[in-house]
């Protein structure tokens, strides 16, 4: 509503902003007043043939042509340097008032026709070899630019097509763990698709372009929290479906500590003495971060909302039934040799990466067919299935939920949109985070009371959709097992393909050239 509330102010400005000016340049004044037939009196005062206010009318693209249009209309009333155009952009009404009620400006020529024309006979000057007059042509024209200016503006315009293109079509990811490994490696960069569940709009207003939350070196943050947008989502492509990628932002990552290795969110720190002795070694301040400032993170979708789902030693079973395993899901096996040694050899042969700390512990994270394909090559090693007991995990309530690990878990119903369901101290954990948080409520538990805005409540309905997300690399993955749901207003987009590869994150360690241009949406 607050997008839609500042878009019809903008464009009511503008429209009286119109009517002066036409009236100033003697065409119908009530013209600015009326739409289409606003901006086809516009396109003739810029020169511009008619059929260009079709442009307006294109995502995107319209943004580009509006900036040409507002630039044009400036350069008509004789406003060229680079300043007034960068005005004419940012704060078109504003400028449209001034030339509407400047003397010192009046209505001068069509700039559109005016700097096409000047570019042509230019170009003739130019191919008859009359160096002089081209020159002359130039320095008299207020359509010239310098190289300077000239190079500003195309890196100003490739910079903002760069970040329209980033924040409303695709932008560009690079998997730093190895939480997806098989399907994703360490080094792998992909496309993502932020159209195919629905393009989340702009909320952060005001930001570096083409950085997602922090600025390098400096070392801070890369947008201003305020002026901001509420959350709206376009119609999406395709649906979410079990198994699919996708890009999120971390939901616990609202508040954070950065670490030089990564961002620890303020509970996970709470629950962690060592991590709380390095937030104090390293004088980590505490930052608070919108919904779409907040980490990147891919996993794939295990449950969908109104799923329930449970974990029964490393199996998952999505409403009772046994789920689909990724193609390359791994899990921890501890791995030794009855000969004393392991051939490391066998390994490259066998296409098995590991690292020093795997090969050092012997605890290795691999898939079935890595599994069969040691076993089926040396006799000799005993391969050894291994439970992960971890047990610090979501909803964090051992009183309630204390024998859950991360291979033995649940069952956990995941919210869906609209359903109403009973709460109470004893399931209140799980649910907590969504009602206060995600959903913007006053929650308060006194004893056994739980209040929602002041009041006491026993139920609550869900006011959007949620997630539940899991790695490939089941042990070696934080994912909701750690941190619970996937609220739908943090999906970010569908992972498309692979167009970059490097071993182990390093352009020194090479390129794996087989990936390149490999679907991201490996089962």
């Amino acid at each position: 509503m607050e997008i839609l509330t500042l878009f019809v102010v903008f464009y009511i400005l503008l429209s009286i902003s119109l009517f002066f000016l036409f009236r100033k340049v003697g065409k119908p004044a009530w013209h600015g007043l009326i739409p289409i037939l606003q901006f086809l009196d516009w396109l003739d005062l810029i020169g511009r043939p008619r059929w260009h206010i079709v442009y307006l009318f294109i995502p995107i693209v319209n943004l580009f042509y509006y900036s040409y249009f507002a630039i044009e209309m400036v350069r008509s009333f004789g406003l060229y340097r680079f300043v007034h155009s960068v005005l004419a952009v940012v704060a078109t009404p504003l400028v449209f008032f001034y030339l509407a009620f400047s003397k010192a400006h009046r209505y001068i020529e069509p700039a559109y026709e005016a700097e096409r024309r000047f570019h042509e006979e230019l170009k003739q000057y130019l191919k008859a070899g009359e160096t002089t007059k081209a020159q002359r042509h130039v320095e008299k024209s207020p359509y010239s630019k310098s190289n300077a200016r000239i190079w500003v503006e195309s890196i100003i315009f490739a910079v903002m097509a760069a970040a329209f293109i980033r924040m409303f079509l695709i932008e560009a990811y690079v998997i730093p763990t190895a939480s997806m490994e098989d399907s994703l490696l360490v080094g792998d960069y992909l496309f993502v698709s932020k159209v195919h569940y629905g393009l989340r709009t702009p909320m952060t207003v005001i930001q570096v372009p083409l950085l997602h939350n922090r600025i390098p070196i400096l070392g801070t943050e890369s947008y201003l929290k305020k002026p901001s947008l509420p959350y709206y989502r376009l119609p999406a492509l395709t649906t979410i479906k079990h198994n699919d990628p996708f890009v999120f932002n971390w939901p616990i990552g609202d508040s954070v500590y950065i670490l030089p290795d990564r961002s620890y969110a303020k509970s996970q720190v709470e629950r962690n003495p060592k991590l709380k002795r390095l937030i104090k070694q390293y004088g980590a301040k505490l930052i608070v971060r919108p919904i779409d400032k907040k980490d990147h993170y891919i996993k794939r979708v295990i449950a969908l909302p109104g799923d329930t789902l449970q974990i029964i030693n490393r199996e998952v079973y999505i409403n009772g039934q046994r789920a689909k395993d990724p193609k390359y899901l791994k899990h921890t096996y501890r791995v030794y040799s009855r000969n004393g040694s392991i051939n490391p050899k066998l390994l490259k042969r066998l296409g098995i990466r590991l690292s020093k700390q795997e090969l050092a512990s012997g605890f290795w994270s691999l898939t079935n067919q890595q599994v069969e394909k040691l076993r089926a090559a040396d006799k000799g090693l005993r391969i050894e299935p291994q439970l992960n007991l971890i047990d610090d995990v979501f909803p964090h309530d051992d009183k309630h939920f204390g024998a859950w690990t991360i291979d033995n878990y649940g069952p956990i119903w995941i919210p869906k949109k609209g359903k109403t369901i009973p709460i109470s101290v004893e399931n209140i954990a799980l649910y907590k985070r969504i009602i206060g948080v995600y959903e913007h409520n006053d929650l308060v538990i006194k004893g056994d009371t739980i209040l929602i805005n002041g009041q006491p409540a026993d139920h609550y309905t869900f006011k959007q959709n949620y997630y539940w997300a899991m790695g490939d690399n089941r042990h070696q993955s934080e994912d909701s097992r750690f941190w619970g749901f996937v609220p739908e207003d943090h999906i970010v987009g569908k992972p498309l393909f692979i167009f970059f590869s490097t071993v182990d994150g390093s352009l020194w360690n090479g390129i794996r050239l087989r990936r390149l241009f490999t679907s991201a949406n490996k089962m």
